[in-house]
């Protein structure tokens, strides 16, 4: 074999190892493209599951609707959380937009190049191999021919050498002579005719191998050449929209961020404060201050001021239990429970809100139920007009019933307004707190305003007798059913004064309307119920809210009420 033939067998084993090596590279990089797209992919998938945890997490600590949290958002740290939770809800909002521009800009875009590079390759490759193995196919041919024509030229010396041997050798015929030389001439010409085969064999091998490693493989490994920058190229500018996509919703969620500052510092402990306060005042009165009990001193069975009244607007149990009475109004443990329709069990302040929200909700579903009237019977009118498009008789169970809900809804207003109207007339004034007495027994250094030793077999309007010292004479609250008092009723004597704090209109039945700064007088004095009853003249009486009058009650009169009312035998007793 000689030195050429060597080198373009190491040449084409070198070249076939380049395509080798190549072909993995190029592998190696689509790989890679679909590794970078496989974490793409995961990190949108981590930014969808985060968006939705944090969602969820948003959702969960919204306040419900109709629940005690939504009316918490009266607190400015409540609203501030609230606040929180609707900034992180579209802070979620901008980690979906990365997921979402995630896939469309990246996964998307790089799946369907990793597709077209796949292809491109193979092309490129494949145009290769083909180039390779037609210059193999080549070589194989110029080889064939050059053994053929050795072979012819061995064939045409043999045969030369054997014509020359017959032609000298005197005992041949002259036809096996000459048959020997046509043979040997016959070599010869199949040698020069192999020749020229492999002749131009050799020079068309020449030229297709020079066209193959200096035009045609050269061309293709720059092709395959930009197919790499391209891929890296585009690996690089997938990379760049990675950390684009980030910056883009940087601006929202740094206004995310600066909207929970703000609301951080919307908070206001003083607000939220006084919210309390307004919540849970209960709008009574500070007890009055507890009076000495002379115990050294004669004294004689009365009943105490506080027992004929209580402080204006406040009213006391019917029959408090023992544990109860001891106890100043703060500190007394509420009834666990819904409560009573009319919300007695609050203290007046909280009852007054709660009876203004029932009216509120009332009167809504008055107007919704009016608009639904109305829409009827405009519909009704229609039908009317036009009998084609239905019948108006088949709208008048509906308004019946409508009707009657609207009344059993105005009946619920009335009745709740005339609760709370009762409690507005009880609420206190601003005035000097009324003075606390703790028991049934006065001293001598009372006004002279006592019951005689009668006291002793009396039993009070609610059945509890006086005899136990440690309780309160209990005073049932009195109906405010005015009409009926002053039926077959004796004139009333004058038990003190009052002066009218505040003007008053006196539309109800049994009612009289005084004017701010009116001087009355008083006839009957608040049984607990927030009325007072006073006369403006001896035909002209009434009852006016407690609330709204400063009274002076004349003390020895009232005691001489107090005996007339309870039917006891009253003697005033003089200090000693």
């Amino acid at each position: 074999m000689d030195l050429g033939k060597v080198e373009t067998l190491v040449k084409a084993q070198q070249l076939r190892d380049q395509f080798d090596n190549l072909e993995k590279h190029t592998q190696w990089g689509i790989d890679f493209v679909e590794k970078y797209t496989k974490f793409v992919k995961e990190r949108s998938e981590i930014e969808i599951n985060y968006a939705k945890q944090i969602r969820n997490l948003s959702k969960k600590y919204q306040p419900k609707k109709n629940s005690k949290e939504e009316e918490e958002n009266k607190y400015s740290s409540c609203r501030a959380f609230l606040s929180t939770l609707n900034e992180l809800n579209d802070y979620a909002g901008q980690h979906e937009l990365i997921a979402e521009n995630l896939t469309s800009q990246i996964i998307s875009e790089l799946t369907r190049y990793t597709q077209e590079l796949k292809t491109e390759r193979k092309s490129h490759f494949h145009d290769g191999r083909k180039a390779q193995q037609h210059i193999e196919n080549s070589w194989k041919q110029l080889e064939s021919s050059k053994r053929r024509f050795e072979r012819d030229c061995k064939e045409a010396d043999r045969a030369q050498q054997y014509f020359e041997k017959m032609d000298a050798d005197i005992n041949v015929t002259k036809a096996d002579v000459e048959k020997a030389r046509q043979q040997a001439q016959m070599r010869h010409q199949m040698a020069a005719d192999s020749k020229g085969e492999y002749s131009s064999y050799l020079q068309k091998f020449n030229q297709e191998q020079n066209e193959h490693y200096y035009t045609l493989i050269p061309h293709i490994f720059q092709k395959i050449q930009e197919m790499e920058e391209r891929r890296i190229e585009r690996v690089g500018e997938s990379m760049k929209t990675f950390a684009e996509v980030d910056r883009q919703v940087l601006p929202i969620v740094s206004k995310c961020l600066d909207g929970m500052t703000k609301a951080a510092e919307s908070i206001e402990p003083k607000s939220d404060s006084k919210q309390v306060v307004e919540s849970y005042k209960s709008g009574f009165e500070p007890p009055g201050d507890v009076e000495f009990e002379d115990y050294g001193q004669p004294m004689k069975r009365t009943v105490s001021e506080s027992s004929l009244s209580n402080s204006r607007g406040e009213a006391k149990p019917e029959k408090p239990s023992s544990k109860s009475k001891g106890k100043l109004w703060p500190f007394i443990k509420k009834n666990k429970g819904s409560g009573p329709e009319d919300f007695s069990h609050l203290p007046p302040e909280q009852r007054r809100k709660k009876l203004q929200a029932k009216i509120d909700d009332i009167n809504k579903e008055i107007q919704k139920e009016m608009d639904q009237k109305d829409a009827l019977t405009k519909m009704k009118d229609v039908y009317v007009k036009n009998p084609q498009m239905g019948d108006p008789s088949s709208v008048d169970p509906r308004l019946a019933e409508i009707s009657q809900t609207i009344e059993k809804l105005q009946f619920e207003a009335q009745k709740f307004e005339g609760w709370l109207a009762e409690v507005e007339g009880r609420l206190p004034v601003k005035s000097d707190p009324p003075r606390r007495q703790s028991g049934l027994y006065e001293t001598q250094n009372n006004i002279q305003t006592t019951v005689n030793n009668c006291a002793q077999d009396r039993e009070s309007p609610d059945g509890s007798y006086t005899e136990e010292q440690s309780s309160e004479t209990q005073i049932k609250v009195p109906s405010t059913e005015f009409d009926d008092e002053f039926d077959d009723e004796e004139t009333l004597p004058t038990i003190g004064t009052c002066k009218a704090l505040y003007p008053f209109e006196g539309h109800n039945e049994g009612t009289i309307s005084v004017a701010e700064g009116e001087l009355l007088y008083v006839i009957e004095e608040d049984k607990g119920d927030g009325w007072t009853r006073v006369r403006r003249n001896e035909e002209e009486e009434g009852y006016v809210p407690t609330s709204y009058v400063e009274v002076f009650l004349d003390t020895n009169a009232k005691a001489d009420i107090f005996c007339v009312h309870h039917s006891v035998n009253c003697s005033p007793i003089t200090a000693v």
